[in-house]
């Protein structure tokens, strides 16, 4: 996500806490949303549609983040 970013977002995820979360809880929803779709876990399209919305939310609000730090 973002390999434009890659430093800053190492640099957030040690120093923003909010970030921090924003971006583990991403990744979370990514692996869940693999996993259900390769059938490793139980999962309705239903689900993995809303998922997917949640992960774009969360995608944003790093965006959002990334950024307000880089024009810092």
């Amino acid at each position: 996500m973002f390999p434009e970013y890659r430093d800053l977002i190492t640099q957030l995820k040690t120093t923003d806490a909010h970030f921090a979360r924003l971006f583990d809880k991403h990744n979370a929803l990514d692996q869940k949303i693999r996993n259900m779709e390769t059938h490793v876990e139980p999962g309705t399209h239903e689900e993995i549609e809303t998922l997917k919305k949640e992960k774009l939310l969360l995608k944003d609000q790093c965006y959002v983040a990334l950024k307000k730090a880089s024009a810092s």
